[in-house]
């Protein structure tokens, strides 16, 4: 039986809030382990992370192939196309914050300096607590059609910034540091900061590259060992 569009396009939906619901899930385990001040990261949870971490990749692939199946098959109108293309970009991005979630992870466990790590936990938390409600908020003005929420959120991303910035300059001044490390954690911060933006130029670079090479021989770099599974389906 031939698979109507509106059907097509719930199921789309219903596979990307599926999509939604474990990346939310990813930012919940980071953000109880920030909030307990974990670094010694249980097994478990290493395991729960790293497969989530594979389900979200396997979305990814998966609802582009879905997404190509009904531009080619369905022939959406233009509101549907417009529905379809913001999909795909935000099922980008939920794939990337996956992406991060897994780093912060990374990092966490590699932490050596506790002390240092306590003095930074409430900002640390108050950013990760920020970030996630704007996840939310972000997705709900998609699914809801909610332009209020989606304006909040671009709105939020200033004042989220220059809160936390303030946090982190406040949690370093009123610490019981020397001045001279004081100046050195400022100047570690600042340079972690040139260096996450060198390395983001670096990553879009690389996924205009790999977008030119799906356009141009149909072939997925990003995941390429769940996209063959998906094409031996």
């Amino acid at each position: 039986m031939a698979i109507t569009k509106d059907n097509a396009l719930h199921s789309l939906l219903s596979h990307f809030n599926e999509m939604v619901e474990l990346v939310m899930r990813q930012l919940e385990i980071v953000n109880k382990l920030l909030v307990d001040g974990t670094t010694n990261i249980p097994t478990e949870i290493q395991q729960e992370i790293e497969q989530n971490e594979n389900r979200i990749d396997g979305y990814e692939i998966s609802l582009g192939n879905e997404i190509i199946d009904i531009i080619a098959l369905q022939n959406p109108v233009a509101s549907d196309i417009r529905k379809i293309m913001s999909a795909y970009q935000m099922i980008s991005n939920l794939e990337r914050i996956g992406d991060q979630v897994k780093n912060i992870d990374k990092f966490l466990s590699r932490i050596e300096d506790k002390t240092v790590f306590e003095h930074m936990l409430p900002v640390l938390s108050n950013m990760m607590a920020s970030s996630i409600l704007m996840v939310k908020r972000s997705v709900s003005a998609f699914v809801n059609d909610d332009n209020d929420a989606a304006v909040w959120t671009i709105k939020n991303d200033d004042v989220v910034d220059d809160i936390n910035h303030k946090l982190i300059k406040d949690t370093i001044k009123n610490s019981h540091y020397p001045e001279e490390t004081r100046h050195l954690l400022f100047t570690f911060i600042n340079l972690n900061g040139i260096i996450s933006n060198i390395e983001r130029i670096a990553d879009h670079a690389t996924n205009i590259a790999e977008a030119s090479i799906y356009t141009n021989m149909g072939e997925n770099l990003r995941h390429p060992k769940i996209a063959k599974k998906e094409e031996d389906k």
